[in-house]
Order: C-alpha cells, then sequence, then structure tokens
C-alpha cells in the first residue's frame, strides 16, 4: 500500500491524515499509524469527496 499525505494538511500541521487508494480507500491519523485504518470502497470516498467539494458537508 502506498501511503500519501492529505492536499489538505499543511506542513507544520498536528491534524493530518494520509490515504492510500486502489480499489478501496485507506485512510489513517498520521499521528496514530500504529492503530489501524479506515477502509472505504472507492465509489464511496469519491462520494465524499465529491459532497465535501460541493460544500454539502
Amino acid at each position: 500500500m502506498i501511503w500519501h499525505k492529505s492536499s489538505y494538511s499543511g506542513a507544520n500541521e498536528p491534524n493530518c491524515v494520509e490515504v492510500a487508494e486502489g480499489p478501496h480507500t485507506f485512510v489513517r491519523d498520521t499521528q496514530h499509524r500504529d492503530r489501524g485504518h479506515l477502509a472505504f470502497p472507492a465509489a464511496e470516498w469519491e462520494a465524499f469527496i465529491a459532497e465535501v467539494r460541493d460544500g454539502d458537508l
């Protein structure tokens, strides 16, 4: 799995998330990587991002 930091997380921002994408999207807290991650079907993650971009969430 290849993780990348969210583009919304600043360089010095302590509250960051990382995402790994594929058939499922995985999301984890950068400060607590050892606590696991959340998994979403890719289509559900894309729908969530679209809602955020549209200002609906």
